[in-house]
């Protein structure tokens, strides 16, 4: 008898107990159901306890008439927009500043007022339940998620576990039914501020929006010390975000709503670093702005990639509050105009939570009339406005207010001079402000003037913790110097003072620095070498794309080797040129005026359309058409974010903070990004190591970037992991592509003879696969991908034919990028892929030739067949569920019994073989059957949807059914409406309108209720089909 384990609803109890320590009562759903002695609610579909809602909003709202209350309750109740997003965005303002009504006072005057839903300062004057096990019934969609927290009757938060005895049963898997439960139960999330994900051992928590990259962990319960490593996650979690105080402050001041990239809105919730940053920053800001104060509110250093923008925004929204600022003006500060606009347009997007809209200062003369104000504002402006228009004056005084807060941006510290910088002239300008500085890079530490202007450190999140986070990925670097094959003499040569022209403009007003920057220029952009190095990026970059499809950003020293570069690699990639700014892989950006070289022209733009080229790089969708590779000397390397980046190709001198956060711009997560690459052309080792000097020395954890020998060493230790496993097995027929296939079942059979044998090589080939990934194109990587292939193959083979036919849960995103390195190197790990493996040209399902068949019918490697023929049945059946639903069903049930009796013995393989090809044929007869009947496609479908093995259906005949289908599509086509699936009222018309067709046409009364549930979700994808 098999030991006590672990079950999923231990975990469920484990996490009510929890949620009871920090006060909050807990129910058990089917207790409370509609029907039940308990019930709170009257029906399965309603998902917000009515009778607890009201009472709260009497409870807090004793002065507003009841009928007043009353309608604040119907808004809650019956959201009235066709977006899901869109819903949630309008609840969650109500929530946090209450719902407009207005009433008729007893003097016949009417009153404006706020009904509250929640007491954000009284927090007992709230109800708090964990209620798990709620049914809701939705759409005929029956789910039951496993906790729910409820405030005032408000479900806030969806919670779901994962057993953490089961390997199958991940953080992955509890992702994906969130995603589940959006699609089929969203009326629950119209609601929703919050969901956390568990399998026990890792939680995350995110919003009901968040990709599955962007669920993070919570690592802290009080201020920013970490949790001790012994505690269970889920337990830190539970207590880091749900204790009262905490949870409704996270409600109310750090969820913002913003507009991607995809013009989809977003919902994102501050992560624990940000949060517990914000309360040090307002604690010092309040602090340092009273009068006994020194007015440095201190400086947050979070590595870049984490989210500083949205930071500083959260900062904002709360200070802006504090009573004891007594509505302060804030002043944000960048030292840059592009710098400028993007953080204006993160706070712009973000108004919401900043309770007013900011404003960007144009001129000096705008930034002078903003701050002339008693109070309030928000104001966006760049170091140079506070300059005086001449050298050596005096920047005139704005105002002497204690309660202006100044914030910085990543400003150089060369600006913070205090003989004639940016601290003294703002001095001069605000000389009450307190100042706050936020940079992804730190201090150095001989870097006084920085100190002197903000104070020290109030919170550091550096860049091993953002790494373990999963906030950003690890940054690799490699040195390409000697790859391109440059003689000595010929390599540029760098000394301190070129590199403190690179701190600056590409022109800095010393004039003897001029000439030196022209001289570098000059050896760097010689002809043969830009020659060399376009080639060298366009055989690395490729090479890389095998491994892990992405983007790429060069940087080069000057708009003209900017150009001649593109002009290099054109010539070798022709069609990756586009006249046009919506075409076209590769672009250089760069700004410039009419006076400015002819050839140079084409890549010169205002703006307007900088900004259109911008957006066709920050998309991620795996489109031909996309802007692959872009060329700068300046731009984007601060500030931008596209976080399917990977690599950036250096060849401008940088240093310090410029070099940090430059080489940052490949470190943000996306899907299979294991980490990015920065390449060097100009010798920034030394450059690099300083930079992780200071970097240590200023606390931080963890390396800048990571010299990518070390991900070579771990590969190569994973290689030859590998390769012991398979020692005394020889894989040298994988050579052969005519041997590849046969030889994949022997080396699966010796695999499974070793004791943990699946479990050991399963493990290592993943870490193998991702070292490789980072280390393409290395000339180690490149000498072992043949085995990685094989290693790869095999793993495939194992993991497919697993007991219960069902894959071991995986990243996907290290599954995709192993896909596309096997693909790349040697061979796909799809099964599909290696109809050519086996010799066979891949069909067509719909024209499945009997010589097909008769040729997979004879391989010599049976399981091989059956597997070639299940995934292609597999695949077509869901690509029929696209536009034939009953037809997919049936073929798909099929299938599944098929491969069940196979599994479990009840047939042998080349039984089931047979079978297999039967299906198939029967698959390419069905086609017909439309032609046979008639029919166009889409009514065939509802046509399948109509028949059912009932004699009462089948008495009324194919022509009165036929008549039916053709009526349903007309009909449903002439009353679609964008919203009809999300609005129920509408989709009520469409149930009632179906309903008068069968009736019309006497189809059994009894078989209605299912057929029309049928017809309906037939009509979504028809819709779907018309809409795309």
């Amino acid at each position: 008898m098999a030991g006590t384990t672990i079950a999923e609803s231990d975990l469920e109890e484990q996490t009510l107990a929890w949620l009871r320590e920090l006060g909050y009562s807990t129910l058990f759903g089917p207790d409370i159901g509609p029907g039940e002695r308990s019930a709170e609610r009257s029906e399965w579909h309603e998902v917000i306890l009515k009778p607890r809602l009201k009472q709260a909003i009497a409870r807090l709202n004793p002065d507003i008439p009841a009928d007043a209350r009353a309608t604040a309750l119907r808004k809650v109740l019956h959201p009235n927009s066709p977006s899901l997003v869109g819903n949630n965005h309008t609840f969650h303002r109500i929530l946090v500043d209450g719902i407009e009504v207005e009433y008729r006072r007893s003097d016949g005057m009417i009153k404006g007022d706020l009904v509250r839903l929640i007491d954000y300062e009284n927090l007992e004057n709230n109800e708090w339940h964990a209620i798990n096990q709620f049914t809701i019934i939705e759409n005929h969609n029956n789910r039951r998620p496993d906790i729910i927290v409820f405030v005032n009757g408000i479900p806030l938060v969806v919670i779901e576990l994962k057993n953490p005895a089961d390997e199958k049963a991940t953080i992955e898997t509890a992702f994906r039914q969130i995603q589940t439960y959006k699609q089929q139960i969203p009326g629950l999330f119209t609601y929703n501020e919050m969901v956390v994900i568990s399998d026990g051992l890792d939680a995350k928590i995110g919003t009901f929006t968040s990709i599955r990259e962007r669920f993070m962990p919570w690592r802290t319960i009080e201020g920013e010390r970490l949790a001790p490593a012994t505690m269970l996650r889920l337990d830190v979690m539970l207590k880091g975000v749900f204790e009262k105080k905490r949870f409704l402050d996270l409600i109310r001041n750090y969820i913002v709503f913003e507009i991607d990239d995809d013009g989809s809105m977003v919902k994102k919730m501050a992560g624990y670093h940000q949060y517990h940053a914000v309360k040090n920053a307002i604690g010092s800001t309040i602090t340092a702005s009273r009068p006994e104060g020194d007015r440095r509110g201190g400086v947050v250093w979070h590595t870049q990639g984490s989210g500083k923008s949205l930071t500083m925004v959260f900062f904002t929204g709360e200070i802006v509050l504090h009573p004891g600022m007594e509505n302060p003006t804030i002043v944000v500060i960048t030292d840059r105009n592009d710098l400028d606009d993007q953080l204006f347009g993160t706070f712009s997007r973000c108004h919401e939570i900043l309770r007013q809209k900011p404003v960007q200062a144009l001129d000096r003369e705008h930034l002078k009339k903003l701050l002339a104000v008693g109070s309030g504002g928000i104001v966006f402006t760049t170091i140079q406005k506070f300059f005086p228009e001449k050298k050596g004056g005096k920047y005139p005084s704005l105002s002497d207010r204690r309660n202006i807060v100044v914030i910085t941006d990543e400003a150089h510290r060369s600006q913070y001079d205090f003989i004639d910088g940016f601290a003294r002239h703002i001095r001069d300008a605000l000389p009450g402000a307190t100042f706050i500085g936020f940079t992804g890079t730190p201090i150095e530490l001989t870097d006084k003037n920085t100190r002197h202007v903000f104070g020290n450190y109030i919170s550091i999140y550096d860049i091993q913790r953002a790494v373990e986070d999963k906030a950003t990925v690890p940054i690799y670097y490699e040195s390409r110097l000697a790859k391109i094959e440059l003689d000595e003499k010929e390599r540029p040569k760098i000394d301190p003072k070129f590199e403190e022209v690179t701190e600056g403009e590409e022109i800095d007003r010393k004039e003897d620095l001029k000439s030196k920057w022209a001289a570098l220029e000059a050896v760097v952009g010689t002809e043969k070498r830009i020659t060399l190095i376009a080639k060298d990026i366009v055989d690395h970059y490729e090479n890389r794309q095998h491994a892990i499809d992405g983007k790429a950003m060069i940087v080069c020293m000057s708009r003209r080797i900017c150009v001649d570069l593109y002009n290099a690699i054109i010539r070798i990639r022709p069609e990756w040129h586009g006249d046009d700014d919506d075409k076209g892989i590769l672009k250089v950006i760069m700004t410039g005026s009419a006076s400015d070289e002819e050839t140079w022209q084409q890549h010169i733009r205002n703006k307007l359309r900088r900004e259109i080229i911008a957006k066709r790089f920050q998309k991620a969708r795996n489109d031909d058409d996309l802007l692959k590779i872009a060329i700068v000397r300046d731009m984007w390397l601060t500030g931008f974010d596209v976080p399917s980046l990977h690599t950036m190709y250096i060849d401008k001198p940088l240093q310090g903070h410029t070099l940090m956060q430059a080489i940052a711009r490949v470190n943000r997560v996306f899907k299979d990004k294991p980490g990015g690459l920065v390449v060097d052309y100009i010798g920034l080792g030394d450059e690099l190591k300083k930079a992780i000097a200071t970097y240590t020395e200023s606390g931080g954890t963890g390396k800048t970037a990571i010299i990518q020998e070390e991900a070579v060493a771990v590969m190569l230790e994973k290689y030859e992991v590998c390769c012991g496993i398979f020692h005394g097995f020889d894989w040298s027929d994988w050579e052969d592509p005519e041997r590849r296939l046969s030889l994949l079942p022997f080396a699966q059979g010796f695999i499974l003879a070793k004791k943990d044998g699946k479990k050991r090589f399963t493990a290592a080939v993943t870490e193998l696969s991702k070292a490789f990934a980072l280390s393409v194109p290395h000339e180690e990587a490149l000498k072992i991908r043949d085995d990685v292939a094989f290693f790869q193959a095999v793993r495939a083979v194992l993991l497919k034919y697993d007991g219960d036919g069902e894959k071991p849960d995986r990243t996907w995103e290290l599954e995709h990028a192993i896909r596309q390195i096997v693909s790349g190197a040697i061979v796909s790990d799809q099964v599909i892929d290696i109809f050519s493996a086996a010799g066979l040209k891949k069909p067509d399902i719909s024209i499945l030739s009997e010589e097909f068949l008769a040729e997979v019918r004879d391989l010599p490697q049976k399981n091989v067949a059956v597997e070639l023929l299940r995934k292609l049945l597999n695949d077509e059946i869901r690509t029929r569920q696209k536009k034939r639903l009953v037809q997919s069903r049936s073929f798909e049930k099929m299938l599944d019994e098929t491969i069940h009796k196979y599994k479990n013995r009840a047939i042998e393989t080349v039984e089931i073989i047979e079978e297999l090809i039967k299906l198939a044929k029967e698959l390419r007869e069905a086609d017909k059957r439309g032609q046979d009947l008639g029919l166009s496609e889409p009514e065939l479908a509802f046509y399948e949807a109509l028949e059912v093995n009932d004699s009462a259906v089948m008495i009324l005949g194919d022509d009165v059914l036929r008549k039916i289908a053709h009526e349903l599509v007309d009909q449903i086509k002439k009353n679609i409406t964008i919203d009809w699936t999300v609005k129920e009222n509408v989709k009520a018309k469409m149930r009632v309108m179906v309903k008068r067709i069968l009736t019309k046409y006497k189809y059994p009364p009894d078989k209605q209720p299912k057929a029309v549930a049928t017809i309906l979700e037939q009509a979504e994808i028809l819709c779907a089909e018309i809409g795309g």
